[in-house]
Formats: structure tokens, C-alpha cells, sequence
């Protein structure tokens, strides 16, 4: 039988190995941010380096990347970051490489998972493997993929945010239902409990009629826009009156 270092060591040349036969390419295709503004500094590059796998991390291949709105801030330059960048931060996919640590936590080439780091506008993305998001077969990558940011945020604001000031029975509202995050809100807040009043825009009053909102609110679209225009009805006196 093998002594425990020899199985030590015969796990690091097998782990070594496989990092040097990976099928990861030397360059991939990436949106990418070299200059900060418009919807057109985001371009698509067929050659960008594909990422280095580094201690503690696993390379994903993506199948799926989230688009949140928080990715135009980066993209405009209101929320710094190196130049260039590839843009994203929500990904979904499967395991392509591990760093040694991640294989010892049990992570294996293609694993299912999701998670939310910089850099998922790619087919390739290094993770640290703390932040990587189990999938179970049941689950569509696509469905993990959209539930790491706004999925998240929608989970605390439902769950914690409010201080427990909100209790099960007692009316909540919520502005933009029909918005990813708010979307996630509305269900997660009937699934605790609580009564939800939903506000709309009429383009998007057909989707949110699926959320199981107790009273809808849908609002006039401003101008060219497909935003709620907040003064087309009176939200006060509508919520008054739903509550009393």
C-alpha cells in the first residue's frame, strides 16, 4: 500500500499533470472595456488572454453571464477600474481547471456552478473557489446564473434589511416589480409571508401579474421611456386605501 506521502505526492504530479494538459485555449473571446463610456466601449474581442490559474482558484467555462445594471457603472467609468477589464460579474458554467487547493476542498473538472467575481463577459473566468456557487442537475444554469446578484440582493432585502420590523401578515410595496431583482422580491416576500404591493409600468403589467402580488399598481411610462412615470397615478392614497 502506498504511505500517506506517497499518496501525497502521487496527487500533486496527477494534479500537475492535468494543468499542463489542459484544453484551456491561450486566448479567448471577451467583452471588453479599454476606454470608459457608452454602450460602444464594450467591444467584443476574439483574442484576449485567457485567465492564469492561480492558487485557490478554478478556471470556469462559462455558459451563461448575468447583465446588471451595476456592469454600466464599471462600463462609464462612475465606478473605477483598471483598464482595460473585461466587463461582468455574474457567471455561470462549468469547472475547466483547479488549483491543487481547490481540488482538496472536493472540486472537480466539470462541476456545475455559478458565482458573481469580475470578468464573466468571457468564456473563460478564474474564480477563488470560496465563491463558487454549487448547481444541482434539477437547476438550470441559466436560472443560477440570475439569481447570484439580484437574486441575492432581493434575499436580504426580503429577509434582513428591513430589521424584522416587517412580520408575516403585514403589507409590503415595492417599487419596480417588474425589475430582475424585484421580481425575485415579490416572490421571495409571499413565500415569508407577507402581503406585497407591487408597482409597474404598463409594458411590463403582463409579467408581473405572474408574481402573485396581492395588489398591483401599474403606472403610465415616461415619455420615449419604458421607466414608471410615478405621478400618473397617486401611489399614497392607492396604498392607503389598499392597507386600511
Amino acid at each position: 500500500m502506498l504511505s500517506t506521502m506517497t499518496r501525497k505526492a502521487a496527487n500533486a504530479c496527477i494534479s500537475k499533470h492535468n494543468r499542463f494538459m489542459s484544453t484551456i485555449p491561450a486566448t479567448m473571446r471577451a467583452a471588453v472595456v479599454r476606454e470608459t463610456g457608452d454602450a460602444h466601449a464594450l467591444k467584443l474581442e476574439n483574442d484576449f488572454p485567457s485567465p492564469e490559474l492561480k492558487a485557490g482558484q478554478v478556471i470556469v467555462k462559462n455558459e451563461y453571464a448575468g447583465i446588471n445594471f451595476i456592469d454600466t457603472y464599471h462600463r462609464k467609468g462612475l465606478y473605477a477600474r483598471d483598464l482595460p477589464f473585461i466587463g461582468g460579474q455574474e457567471g455561470g458554467g462549468t469547472v475547466a481547471d483547479v488549483s491543487e487547493e481547490a481540488a482538496a476542498q472536493g472540486i472537480k473538472v466539470g462541476d456545475r456552478v455559478a458565482y458573481s467575481v469580475f470578468g464573466s463577459y468571457a468564456e473563460y473566468t478564474a474564480v477563488p473557489a470560496a465563491k463558487l456557487l454549487p448547481v444541482p442537475e434539477e437547476i438550470g444554469l441559466d436560472v443560477a446564473t440570475s439569481c447570484v446578484v439580484q437574486g441575492m440582493t432581493a434575499h436580504y432585502l426580503t429577509t434582513s434589511a428591513h430589521a424584522d420590523l416587517i412580520k408575516e401578515g403585514e403589507w409590503c410595496l415595492i417599487h419596480g416589480v417588474g425589475g430582475g431583482t424585484c421580481q425575485w422580491a415579490a416572490q421571495m416576500a409571499k413565500i415569508r409571508g407577507y402581503k406585497v404591493i407591487g408597482t409597474c409600468s404598463k409594458g411590463k403589467e403582463d409579467i408581473c401579474k405572474k408574481l402573485g402580488c396581492d395588489e398591483l399598481i401599474v403606472l403610465d411610462e415616461v415619455a420615449g421611456t419604458a421607466y414608471e412615470d410615478y405621478e400618473s397615478k397617486d401611489i399614497v392614497a392607492r396604498v392607503m386605501e389598499v392597507t386600511d
